[in-house]
């Protein structure tokens, strides 16, 4: 009968995800190698999982142990929120805020909203947790965050929702691009042109996708990108050009040529909230700034340079 699992096997189990090797996670742990070594041969046991293959002296962690790793990671990043907790009682902090932000926003603009919050809050703790969607949904609903800001559509009757803003996704691409005489792009506009995708799982990459079929559009697709941040860099050197939604290049509008793009691809971003939340006053806000910094960003890149 398999033992219950301990402590001890999911932090040196959490340390070599992290650190890569279990001599550097031994390390971390301040314990021998072999410990370390027979602490993961036990997880494995007790928990009656293949979290690893072994190649060439190598622990390679399986997509079992990935997936593992993800709820171990969101654990300890509770018991973290606990012990922020703690110092904030000790320092006499007047309340506590945490949010999640999907991370193609947890940028300039989740800064300039948290900063200005934290003026008007000064005794206020602030967490600012970059999360994937899926992610913040699920914090969300276990009261691990206070607000949530993402583009997915949430519906559950414990949650309340807010449109932060409503946005047609824009057409970047470098300095003398070859389109940048154009004050407007079409898909027709795009034939040819090498261009930088978002994950055609993505909200905004199946957007893109749908028009791109729907007009028949064959581009030179260079790179798809996992997060806006790389994206827009590819952009920026003169690797591409892309369609994104206009909060991701406010803070380097000016670095880029920014035109509309038809037919309009609208994506809303959505605050939410737990009904009935403990700190509704500071999460209400923290949203006032959200929708302020909304705006200077959607204006930021209608000016353009």
């Amino acid at each position: 009968m398999a033992r219950p699992i301990n402590l001890r096997q999911i932090e040196i189990f959490k340390a070599v995800i992290e650190h890569g090797t279990v001599s550097r996670a031994a390390e971390i742990m301040a314990i021998s190698q072999p410990a370390a070594s027979k602490l993961l041969v036990h997880l494995e046991a007790d928990t009656e999982l293949n979290l690893f293959d072994r190649q060439k002296g190598r622990l390679i962690p399986t997509p079992v142990a990935l997936q593992l790793y993800q709820e171990v990671d969101r654990i300890f990043a509770s018991v973290k929120e606990v012990e922020i907790a703690v110092r904030s009682i000790k320092q006499d902090f007047l309340g506590r805020l945490s949010v999640g932000i999907i991370p193609a926003l947890a940028d300039k603009y989740v800064q300039s909203a948290t900063t200005a919050f934290m003026q008007a809050n000064p005794r206020v703790h602030c967490s600012i947790q970059p999360l994937a969607s899926q992610w913040v949904a699920e914090s969300l609903r276990i009261r691990q965050i206070d607000l949530g800001i993402m583009m997915t559509k949430l519906s559950d009757p414990g949650i309340e929702a807010e449109v932060l803003s409503e946005d047609n996704l824009v057409c970047i691409m470098p300095k003398g691009h070859d389109l940048s005489f154009k004050r407007q792009i079409e898909p027709q506009d795009l034939n040819g042109h090498a261009f930088i995708s978002f994950k055609a799982d993505s909200l905004i990459g199946q957007k893109v996708e749908t028009v791109l079929d729907r007009y028949a559009i064959r581009v030179d697709k260079i790179v798809t990108a996992h997060s806006s941040t790389t994206l827009r860099q590819f952009v920026v050197a003169g690797q591409g050009i892309a369609l994104v939604h206009p909060f991701f290049v406010a803070d380097i509008a000016d670095q880029l040529v920014i035109r509309p793009f038809e037919p309009e691809l609208t994506v809303q971003l959505f605050m939410y909230h737990a009904t009935g939340a403990r700190n509704i006053d500071l999460i209400q806000s923290y949203m006032s700034f959200c929708r302020t910094e909304a705006a200077l960003a959607a204006d930021m890149v209608r000016a353009g340079p």
